[in-house]
């Protein structure tokens, strides 16, 4: 049961779970995204994908200037999640282990044979997560514009929800419910598409589009609340 004590325990422990799982995830859908452009659609392999993320963390780090953020953040979100996914799991030393050259045992030495056989698809790996740090904490650089557009909405649509019920206007309970989840559809698959997409990006670009898009769903979704306050 996780009512009284125990739900308060839990809860935690389920969201970690949960954002542990969705990381994991987004990060296999990276990977594999990586993988089909590096070896089926670009000549250049694993060198565009580098490019990309040379680009990415550039414009990451010149955001985070110019909002008088930490620069650092967006290359250390990058360092964190490598040692995690590869420090963390012993295959960063192992690639270094077997490049030495060192006599091996048998085991050592299938182990060694398997990991250079995919050697180029574990660095398109290795890239693949670096950029999606680099691309979080930019991301996280655009969560201040996209809750300020998102409080002002919200004022707005409860400032027309009032002025509606002063004057009999209709409610839409319909409305309110469509506009909700939209917000949650548009910010899920943007966010996905930010953090996967293979090509560089413009932030400005796209967070702006983005975060007016929710605001209008937004305004709509409090200017048909109907439900008293």
């Amino acid at each position: 049961h996780e009512g009284g004590i125990a739900g308060a325990l839990l809860a935690p422990l389920k969201l970690a779970f949960a954002l542990t799982l969705t990381f994991l995830g987004i990060l296999v859908v990276a990977w594999t995204i990586d993988w089909v452009f590096v070896f089926k659609v670009w000549p250049e392999g694993i060198e565009r994908l580098s490019s990309i993320l040379a680009v990415d963390l550039a414009r990451g780090i010149d955001l985070a200037t110019r909002q008088g953020g930490v620069p650092d953040a967006i290359s250390g979100t990058a360092n964190f999640l490598y040692e995690v996914v590869f420090r963390a799991t012993g295959i960063h030393d192992m690639g270094l282990r077997f490049a030495e050259g060192a006599a091996l045992s048998i085991p050592d030495t299938i182990v060694r044979n398997s990991y250079i056989a995919i050697r180029d698809a574990i660095e398109v790996a290795m890239i693949g997560t670096q950029l999606l740090g680099v691309r979080l904490a930019t991301l996280a650089l655009m969560l201040p514009l996209l809750l300020l557009i998102y409080v002002i909405a919200a004022a707005d649509g409860l400032t027309q929800r009032a002025i509606r019920r002063a004057s009999g206007g209709r409610e839409s309970a319909s409305l309110y419910h469509r506009a909700k989840h939209l917000q949650v559809a548009v910010a899920g698959t943007g966010v996905l598409a930010v953090l996967v997409w293979p090509a560089p990006l413009d932030w400005l670009l796209i967070g702006m589009p983005l975060a007016a898009l929710v605001g209008v769903l937004a305004r709509m979704q409090w200017a048909y609340y109907k439900k008293h306050l």
